[in-house]
């Protein structure tokens, strides 16, 4: 298995399990990961994903370059692109649950897509980021070159779209990218923390949330307010809307259903 998956407590893991290539992504893991993707759409128990690399030197360095994708030219890479993006992932609008990227490493080229596809981004200090595609010929066609610059600010992002550069996690912190940078050894307890925060939240709140960022980008903030997405006519009229208020009146914590 190239993917590892597995739900407890409400938590997703997902880890690209390469480590001999740095966890670079082949057509076989792209359609596991892609597998893994839906499942979690399709599970109602699961409130958060974390995903990551294995070992400890990376997260992903991108599609692997050695197992035969180097053979297509651009435009046949191009035209037989995922419409989700890298891995499934980096420019996926149907996954509704919040996604933290734990970062043990180089993310590189598409795992820095990747990256760019989570909603909350815990690296360790030595974790390197980078869209390095061009120093091969190539292009962050998965997001890469769109999404950076919509995360930060436009020199920063043309800094590192320009040179194909390598930042350290301290430097992707202070653009903005990375919520939280921490030493290796204490990556794991980090990312609990941010599970634990948003495990306290309600699912179908976070739900909503998603659906609102993600579907209404392209609306000005009053229209945005109007529409009517799924996720968030659900959460106005929950169980949880209401457990929420009855918590807070009776100074307890909520019990969440997802519903």
């Amino acid at each position: 298995m190239t993917v590892h998956f597995e739900v407890v407590e409400h938590v997703a893991r997902v880890t690209i399990d390469r480590p001999e290539v740095l966890n670079a992504v082949d057509e076989k893991t792209h359609r596991a990961l892609v597998e893994t993707w839906e499942r979690i759409e399709a599970d109602r128990d699961v409130r958060v994903v974390v995903v990551t690399g294995a070992g400890d030197r990376a997260f992903c360095v991108g599609a692997d370059m050695s197992a035969g994708g180097i053979g297509k030219t651009g435009l046949e890479y191009w035209a037989a692109l995922d419409s989700d993006g890298f891995g499934g992932l980096s420019l996926r609008t149907s996954l509704d649950v919040p996604v933290i990227a734990r970062v043990n490493g180089y993310a590189l080229g598409g795992g820095m897509e990747i990256v760019l596809g989570c909603d909350i981004v815990v690296a360790a200090e030595h974790a390197q980021f980078g869209l390095t595609e061009p120093r091969v010929g190539r292009i962050a066609l998965d997001g890469g070159v769109t999404q950076l610059v919509r995360r930060v600010p436009y020199n920063q992002a043309m800094g590192l779209l320009l040179t194909g550069r390598r930042a350290r996690a301290a430097e992707m912190e202070r653009m903005g990218l990375v919520n939280e940078v921490v030493p290796a050894a204490e990556l794991d307890a980090a990312v609990d923390r941010w599970v634990a925060d948003v495990l306290a939240c309600s699912p179908t709140s976070l739900r909503a949330v998603k659906q609102m960022v993600q579907r209404t980008a392209h609306l000005s903030s009053r229209e945005a307010r109007a529409v009517r997405l799924p996720a968030l006519m659900e959460a106005l009229d929950s169980e949880d809307a209401e457990e929420g208020v009855l918590a807070f009146q009776e100074k307890r914590t909520p019990v969440w259903k997802g519903k």
